[in-house]
């Protein structure tokens, strides 16, 4: 097994935080200082991440949580202040958050200890589908709402939703599945609009549903198959 596979099951981040990991020189196999892209043999291997060894987990818990606005979307504080979605998350399973909802935004966020599904969440060669509850500060027009398919130009190249559709005069329905950071925001920013509420309500086959701000439950795993095995396009709303 590659060796970031395996840090990735066992509970370190999704794949490419655990490829930083090995740069870094933070990963050791065998009392080695290990390389990107070496094997290691599950149960043989002695390996180990600052000194502490790490094996696969046993068992695969994936939680959905409804964020609230204020809320970090990681597990240690860089400059931003607020609390941490694993702070909030409180079990006996160690968890990681699968990709980013900015601080400011609410709504569904998937929290594992399986790195392999947060590759296959995150990683944009999934083009895993996000959908999203827009409240503007003003009214916006069909033109602009047709302008975020077709795209806009950012300072880090085109960015387009792959649906978007007005529910009211200042309300949005978007789905993105290309996941830039605060894409949404810039976006719309963009196209002279401001954001007074952002809310994720959907990634894949799993929905926010009736979970409260500030609550969580645990997937099924015909719930994690589903959202692992989606091959279908975006859910338009019925009339």
């Amino acid at each position: 097994m590659r060796l970031q596979r395996y840090l990735a099951q066992a509970g370190l981040g999704a794949r490419r935080r655990c490829e930083k990991l090995i740069r870094a020189g933070r990963v050791k196999v065998d009392g080695q200082t290990a390389q990107l892209g070496q094997t290691v043999v599950p149960g043989k291997s002695d390996v180990r991440v600052d000194g502490r060894r790490v094996a696969p987990v046993s068992e695969r818990v994936v939680i959905v949580f409804n964020k609230p606005a204020g809320v970090l979307s990681a597990c240690h504080r860089s400059r931003e202040q607020g609390p941490l979605v694993t702070e909030l998350v409180r079990s006996e399973w160690r968890l990681f958050p699968c990709g980013r909802l900015d601080k400011d935004s609410e709504g569904l966020l998937i929290l594992t200890n399986d790195g392999d599904l947060a590759y296959r969440l995150t990683h944009p060669r999934f083009a895993k589908e996000k959908e999203y509850e827009v409240v503007l500060d003003r009214d916006c027009t069909e033109t602009q709402v047709s302008q975020l398919v077709r795209g806009v130009e950012l300072e880090d190249g085109l960015a387009c939703a792959k649906l978007a559709e007005r529910i009211s005069a200042s309300r949005l329905r978007v789905v993105l599945t290309q996941g830039r950071k605060r894409q949404l925001r810039r976006m719309l920013e963009a196209l002279g609009l401001g954001v007074r509420r952002l809310i994720r309500t959907r990634i894949g086959t799993i929905r926010l549903g009736r979970l409260g701000p500030g609550q969580w439950r645990r997937l099924r795993e015909e719930e994690i198959r589903k959202l692992t095995q989606q091959r279908w396009g975006v859910q338009r709303s019925t009339p």
